[in-house]
């Protein structure tokens, strides 16, 4: 779902991969992934410093989002959610971190980015590469649900979908044809999380300068903001989602270190989590 750069990988994912790297190196971290140092480089930690210059909060932002959807990944395992999809994979590494004994995890992602990423992951000797299922998928030419099933995925069982940095980088029609093809062919159960910008920093209409040099800066790299929206209610909705929840990022902040600070400018950003029935219906 990220644009793939000339390198075979998505430039942010790189960046975010050197935060999730950073913030594993510092003490008392929410944020715990010792393979992001190694799938980084020196690349993704000077994309993360330089992000720093034009969004000095990039750690702290990382480190939430990563925290809260393990967590999330977590509880949905300890109620019985046997596979967990990671749409637009990019540099996660849940499957090695939260893998549990019965639990399928399922990379999805194009052919040159997963291509890149293992390239990556060969060299950590003691990354277990086989936690994963690894699905190649053409975005715009396949359907990602086939490309699941094709690798062993049932859409008969309720599944956990992890939709993680990728919706702002899309089309509105991108997101809601995704959104609409989980709420339409997976279990009615299945849960998506994923994360979202309102629409006054992905449309540019901020007034403070540092949101649009942030704006400029992933312009820079060729992955331009696409997408916000103040009210995914009303969106999920309309594609077929019946159980919703979201909260701001100050909320999961909150919740994840005990601190607020309004400075942090954290009120664009927000995470979503839905289903077609509300997830109590997923079996044990």
């Amino acid at each position: 779902m990220l644009l793939a750069v000339a390198s075979g990988f998505s430039k942010t994912a790189l960046m975010v991969a050197g935060y999730r790297a950073r913030a594993t190196a510092r003490a008392g971290s929410i944020c715990r992934d010792p393979y992001a140092a190694a799938l980084a480089g020196e690349e993704g930690l000077e994309l993360s410093r330089n992000y720093d210059r034009v969004y000095p909060i990039g750690e702290l932002y990382t480190s939430v989002r990563t925290a809260f959807i393990d967590g999330e990944v977590i509880a949905a395992i300890r109620r019985g959610m046997q596979r967990i999809v990671i749409l637009g994979a990019g540099m996660d590494t849940r499957a090695a971190r939260l893998g549990h004994e019965g639990v399928r995890f399922y990379e999805v992602d194009g052919a040159a980015s997963q291509d890149e990423k293992l390239r990556r992951l060969r060299s950590i000797a003691d990354y277990p590469i086989d936690a994963a299922t690894y699905v190649s998928c053409d975005f715009e030419r396949e359907d990602f649900v086939e490309r699941l099933t094709e690798k062993g995925f049932s859409t008969a069982e309720p599944a956990f979908i992890v939709w993680e940095g990728v919706v702002c980088y899309l089309t509105e029609a991108a997101v809601r044809a995704t959104l609409q093809r989980i709420a339409n062919a997976c279990e009615p159960s299945t849960m998506v999380l994923f994360d979202y910008f309102s629409k006054k920093l992905t449309e540019g209409r901020s007034k403070r300068a540092d949101d649009e040099a942030m704006r400029e800066w992933l312009e820079g790299l060729g992955e331009p903001l696409r997408f916000g929206i103040n009210d995914v209610l009303p969106l999920l909705y309309e594609e077929g989602f019946r159980h919703v929840r979201t909260l701001s990022f100050d909320e999961a902040c909150l919740t994840l270190t005990g601190t607020y600070d309004r400075e942090r400018m954290f009120r664009f950003p927000r995470l979503a989590l839905a289903s077609a029935a509300p997830p109590e219906t997923v079996r044990e």
